[in-house]
C-alpha cells in the first residue's frame, strides 16, 4: 500500500552538522538493561530499530571513566580502548540499513556511588550521592575539571572509532556531572565554575567545544538538555533558565535534543501524563535556534507527528518508549500500514528490565530483549510446520497475542471466550482509573487477528473439557486467567487471614464489576503493584471513605521499577485516601479488621464494612486438570499457566505460538553472553 502523502514530511532527510538523517524518526538515547551486561543482545536490538525504519538509533548512557561507575545498571563502557568493540558492533548494525548510531557519552558524578570502581564519586560541591548508599561525593578542583575534560574527549574519539556518527554532550535529567554544575541546588561553588547561570554552564561550553574540535569534522555533535525540571524557581524552567542557556548557546551545537527531568518526568506513565506531555516545554526551543531540534512525547500517531513539524515545534520525532513497542513504527507508516502499529501503552515495564538489570521487556512488544538471544524478530516468524489446527480457549493477552502469532505462522486458530468482550483481565483492568490506554494491548490483537482468514474469534462461547474434545482440534491451547484470591493468601500470609463468619471480603474482580460497599472500605495491597492503588482510587473516585493498608512502607512499592511509585501514593492521599504502611491485616471481623504491625506486632483496630483483599492471583485450571492426559497435545499459557504481568501473559502466549511443532529445547532454551576469563588467570594469590 502507498504511502499517505500527508506523511511525506515524516521522511525528508535532514542535515545535522557534518551527518544526514534519512527521515525525521530518531530514537533518542535510552537505557535498556542489556548495554556492557548484555552487549550481544543490546546490540541486535539497535539493529533491529535501523531495520524498522528509524533514521538515528542512540545508545543508553556510556560511561566515559571509572570516576563515573553505574554498576550494578548495566549501561555503555567507553573507559578504554578495550570498550569499543562493543560499540563498534552495535555501529555496525545500525549502519547495515543506512541509519546513524548516536552515543551518549556521561559521567554521573553525584548519581554514581562507584560500586564497581570503588573511586569516590565527584560533584560540583561536596554532597551525599543521589542514591540510598553512604557514599558521599567529594568537590572537584580545577585539576579535577580538567580531567574530566580530557576524559570526555578521549571518549569522544573512541565513540568515533567505533563508528559513530552522533556523539552526546549529555546534561539531561540531572543524571550527569554538566547537569550537576549547571543546577543551582548542587552547585554551591564560589569559584569561575559556581554562582551565575554563565559560571555554572562554563564547564558545558567547555566540553561542547572539547567534543567539537575533537570529532565535529565527521561526527555530529549534540546536546541532550531537560529544560524544565518541573522544580519552579529552584530548578531550571523552560521560561527561565533552561530558556536562557540554550539562547546562550543556541548555534553550538549540531543538533538540541530537549525534553524535561528528571527520568520520572520524561518518561511519565499513561496512567498520568498523556501524549505529546512534553510538547508545551520545549516548543520554545525552535524559536531561538536554527539547528535540528529532536523531542519526545511517547508519540504514535503520524497525524500528531507532521503537526509537530509543520508546527516548527520540531525537526525529528524522537522515541523511546513508542521505538521498544513497535521497533518498524516508521516502516509502517512509510508502507501504508499506520492500523498495524503496536501503539506505546505507557506502562513503563520497559523500564523495569533496566531498574532490575535485566534485559528489558515490553507488555506490547514481546520480541524485545529477545532479539539476539532468542532470534524473535518482531515482524518475522516462521511459518507453520504442519497443516494443523489449534483450538484457545480465553482471549485474553496471552490468548489473544498466541492466537496472532499462530495466524501469522499460518496455522487455522479458533479463539474461543466466555466473555461478550475480548482482553480477559483487561476487559476490566482497563476501565480502571488511568489504564485505559493499556486496552490498546486487547485492540492492537482483535485488529490483527480480524485481518485474518484463518483465525477465528468466538465471544460468549464458554467452552467445557467434552466440547473442547468434542472440537477435534489437533492442539489445545488453555489462557483461561487466573482470579484473585478472597482467601487473604499471599507474601506476608502464605496460610492466609483468620475471617469471621459475616464478614463481607471483596476481590479486585468485585471492584471492577461494579460492587460499592454501603460503608467505609479497607483495601489489604500485599500485591505492591498497580492494582491496591487503581482500586482505590476508584472506590474513592465513587464516594467511598477507603483505608489502604499495606505490609510495605509505601504505597504500591514496587512502583518504584515503573517511575511511578511517588505518583500513586500522591494521588491516593490528595483523593483523602488513608494510608497505613507496614501493617498486616491480622484478621477480618464484620464491622472491622485488626492490623498489626510488622515490626512490633502492636495492634490496631479500623472499622470498615468490607475489606478488598489484593494478595495474590490463582490460576483458573479446572479445566486443565479434567483435560490433562486426554488430548494428544495440551498446554497452558499466560496467567492460567503463572500469574503475573500483563507483559509476561503477552510473552507466553508468544513463545508458545513460536515454539509450537518446534523440537524441545535441550537445555538452556536461549541464548546466554558468557564471561571469558582473561589471558592472566589464574591470578597470584601471593
Amino acid at each position: 500500500m502507498p504511502r499517505d502523502p500527508r506523511f511525506d514530511i515524516l521522511f525528508e532527510p535532514v542535515k545535522i552538522g557534518p551527518v544526514t538523517a534519512r527521515n525525521r524518526f530518531y530514537q533518542v538515547p535510552h537505557c535498556n538493561g542489556m548495554g556492557r551486561s548484555f552487549p550481544s543482545s543490546m546490540a541486535e536490538m539497535r539493529r533491529v530499530k535501523a531495520e524498522g525504519g528509524w533514521a538515528v538509533v542512540c545508545t543508553e548512557e556510556v560511561e566515559i571513566h571509572p570516576s563515573g561507575d553505574h554498576t550494578p545498571w548495566a549501561g555503555g563502557r567507553l573507559w578504554d580502548d578495550r570498550d569499543i568493540p562493543v560499540l563498534a558492533r552495535m555501529c555496525e548494525g545500525i549502519h547495515e540499513f543506512g541509519s546513524l548510531a548516536g552515543v551518549e557519552l556521561n559521567h554521573a558524578g553525584q548519581t554514581s556511588a562507584n560500586l564497581y570502581s570503588r573511586v569516590p564519586p565527584l560533584a560540583p560541591s561536596d554532597m551525599p550521592v543521589t542514591m540510598r548508599e553512604p557514599v558521599q561525593a567529594r568537590a572537584m578542583d580545577l585539576e579535577d575539571i580538567r580531567a574530566l575534560r580530557h576524559w570526555h574527549r578521549a571518549a569522544a574519539l573512541r565513540a568515533r572509532r567505533a563508528g559513530a556518527d552522533i556523539v552526546y554532550v549529555y546534561v539531561g535529567h540531572q543524571l550527569s556531572t554538566m547537569s550537576h554544575f549547571l543546577s543551582r541546588y548542587r552547585n554551591h561553588r564560589t569559584d569561575a565554575y559556581g554562582g551565575s547561570l554563565e559560571n555554572r554552564s562554563r564547564l558545558l561550553r567547555e566540553i561542547l567545544a572539547d567534543t567539537k574540535d575533537a570529532v565535529g569534522d565527521t561526527c555530529a555533535v549534540a546536546i541532550r538538555l531537560a529544560v524544565d525540571e518541573l522544580k519552579g524557581p529552584l530548578g531550571f524552567t523552560s521560561d527561565g533558565e533552561g530558556r536562557d542557556l540554550i539562547e546562550m548557546l543556541a548555534e553550538e551545537p549540531d543538533l538540541w535534543d530537549v525534553n524535561i527531568s528528571d527520568w520520572s518526568n520524561d518518561s511519565a506513565p499513561s496512567r498520568f501524563a498523556g501524549q505529546g506531555f512534553q510538547d508545551d516545554y520545549v516548543a520554545f526551543v525552535k524559536q531561538v535556534t536554527s539547528k535540528p531540534v529532536v523531542g519526545v512525547g511517547r508519540y504514535t500517531s503520524p497525524d500528531a507527528m507532521v503537526s509537530l513539524i509543520k508546527g516548527g515545534k520540531l525537526d525529528f520525532i524522537g522515541a523511546a518508549r513508542p521505538s521498544i513497542a513497535d521497533p518498524f513504527l516508521p516502516k509502517k507508516i512509510e508502507e501504508g500500514r499506520v492500523e498495524d502499529i503496536r501503539e506505546c501503552i505507557g506502562c513503563n515495564i520497559c523500564i523495569s528490565g533496566d531498574t532490575s538489570f535485566v534485559p528489558m521487556r515490553c507488555t506490547q512488544n514481546p520480541t524485545m530483549g529477545e532479539e539476539w538471544r532468542s532470534g524473535w524478530h518482531p515482524e518475522r516468524i516462521a511459518p507453520k510446520h504442519a497443516d494443523e489446527t489449534v483450538l484457545i480457549v480465553g482471549a485474553g493477552p496471552a490468548g489473544l497475542e498466541c492466537a496472532r502469532a499462530l495466524g501469522q505462522r499460518g496455522y487455522a486458530v479458533t479463539l474461543a471466550d466466555k466473555g461478550a468482550e475480548a482482553g480477559g483481565r483487561l476487559a476490566r483492568e482497563r476501565r480502571l482509573p488511568g489504564l485505559s490506554e493499556w486496552g490498546r494491548v486487547v485492540d492492537h490483537r482483535t485488529w490483527r487477528i480480524g485481518q485474518m482468514a484463518d483465525v477465528a474469534l468466538y465471544l460468549e462461547s464458554p467452552m467445557t473439557a467434552e466440547t473442547i474434545r468434542d472440537f477435534g482440534a489437533d492442539h489445545v491451547v488453555l489462557a483461561t486467567g487466573a482470579r484473585w484470591t478472597a482467601d487473604g493468601v499471599g507474601r506476608e500470609n502464605p496460610t492466609g487471614i483468620p475471617t469471621e463468619e459475616g464478614a463481607t471480603v471483596l476481590t479486585p474482580e468485585d471492584v471492577m464489576a461494579g460492587t460499592r460497599p454501603g460503608g467505609p472500605v479497607l483495601i489489604f495491597d500485599d500485591d505492591h503493584y498497580y492494582m491496591g492503588g487503581a482500586v482505590a482510587e476508584a472506590l474513592r473516585q465513587d464516594g467511598c471513605e477507603v483505608t489502604l493498608v499495606t505490609p510495605a512502607t509505601e504505597v504500591s512499592c514496587w512502583s518504584h521499577a515503573t517511575l511511578e511509585q511517588h505518583r500513586v501514593q500522591a494521588r491516593l492521599m490528595e483523593l483523602g485516601v488513608r494510608i497505613v504502611t507496614a501493617h498486616n491485616l491480622s484478621r477480618i471481623g464484620r464491622g472491622g479488621a485488626e492490623l498489626a504491625c510488622i515490626y512490633t506486632g502492636r495492634t490496631q483496630e479500623a472499622e470498615c464494612a468490607a475489606s478488598v483483599l489484593v494478595t495474590m492471583r490463582r490460576p483458573v485450571g479446572d479445566l486443565y486438570t479434567e483435560l490433562a492426559g486426554s488430548l494428544p497435545s495440551l498446554a497452558r499459557i499466560g496467567d492460567a499457566l503463572a500469574p503475573g504481568t500483563i507483559a509476561a501473559a503477552v510473552h507466553s502466549g508468544h513463545r508458545h505460538a513460536r515454539e509450537l511443532g518446534a523440537a524441545p529445547a535441550d537445555g538452556v532454551p536461549f541464548r546466554r553472553e558468557l564471561i571469558e576469563l582473561t589471558a592472566d588467570w589464574p591470578a597470584r594469590r601471593d
